[in-house]
């Protein structure tokens, strides 16, 4: 593998992102880590090699994907041999409490955005013969009361990552899902206070009816045991050099728990799932 080999990641700023910028940096590719503002890039260069370089690019904005193509176009001769479309939102909550703001945030970040970048980058990709990564999550496989929103959108991010896998294939570009479980991040903490603020506008009639509901999500989180975020980039890293990628890297021993559950009858599966929330809030 050349050391130079050039790749772009989305959301860079905290989590999965960060730690993909950070790993990629260390094994001598040169990242162009997308952030929403200067101060995070900042922070970003830091701890790196020196030779990443942080592009200021909001996933949904033409001009903001327009100008970080222009960037990384003039600092690469036109080929990008990688694109890690990390960028993400997360919400919890029933769909009926679920503002339409929130719906389309989710949707315009997770879906939209992912695939307009990738639709920028395509002729760079062609020209590098590279390679698109995909970052999916268990809720891809599996879609659990209150997270409807975020899975429906998880789910599309992996009917676009085996579209693309075949649609790019005369072009020797491979398309990769990475679909990690839960991970150590601030992720957490940001859908906390997501939690707290859309329960302000909940009326009481709804908040007792979903109390059951309310009472797993918060319980969940202390359950759900967390990994690195370096582990889904180490799996990022294997997706990129290696000469065979698999199509999936599934990550985490709750992921893998979720794609086979995934397999079973819908029945058992739904079984299963309320005989969890059932355990949980008890």
């Amino acid at each position: 593998m050349e050391n130079q080999k050039t790749v772009l990641i989305t959301g860079t700023s905290t989590g999965i992102g960060r730690a993909c910028a950070l790993h990629l940096d260390t094994l001598g590719f040169t990242v162009f880590a997308g952030i929403r503002n200067d101060e995070d890039g900042h922070d970003l260069k830091k701890e790196s090699s020196g030779r990443l370089t942080t592009v200021l690019l909001d996933v949904t904005k033409e001009e903001s994907i327009a100008s970080a193509l222009k960037l990384v176009k003039e600092s690469t001769g036109g080929k990008l041999y990688g694109l890690v479309n990390n960028a993400g939102v997360g919400c919890g909550g029933a769909l009926e409490v679920t503002s339409k703001d929130m719906i389309r945030q989710v949707m315009d970040v997770n879906v939209i955005g992912l695939m307009e970048v990738t639709k920028a980058f395509i002729p760079m990709l062609r020209k590098a013969k590279g390679r698109i990564i995909n970052i999916g999550s268990t809720s891809g496989f599996i879609s659990i009361p209150g997270s409807g929103v975020y899975a429906a959108s998880k789910f599309a991010v992996r009917a676009i990552t085996d579209s693309l896998r075949l649609e790019l294939k005369p072009f020797q570009i491979k398309t990769i899902l990475v679909a990690p479980g839960a991970i150590e991040s601030a992720i957490w903490d940001k859908t906390k206070a997501y939690k707290k603020e859309m329960r302000k506008n909940v009326s009481m009639e709804l908040a007792e009816l979903y109390g059951p509901l309310r009472k797993f999500g918060d319980k969940l989180p202390e359950v759900i045991k967390k990994i690195p975020a370096v582990e889904v980039a180490r799996a990022v890293a294997h997706g990129l050099k290696a000469n065979k990628p698999k199509r999936y890297y599934i990550v985490g021993s709750d992921a893998k728990g979720a794609a086979k559950a995934a397999r079973l009858p819908k029945s058992i599966l739904d079984w299963l799932i309320l005989k969890r929330i059932e355990k949980l809030i008890k």
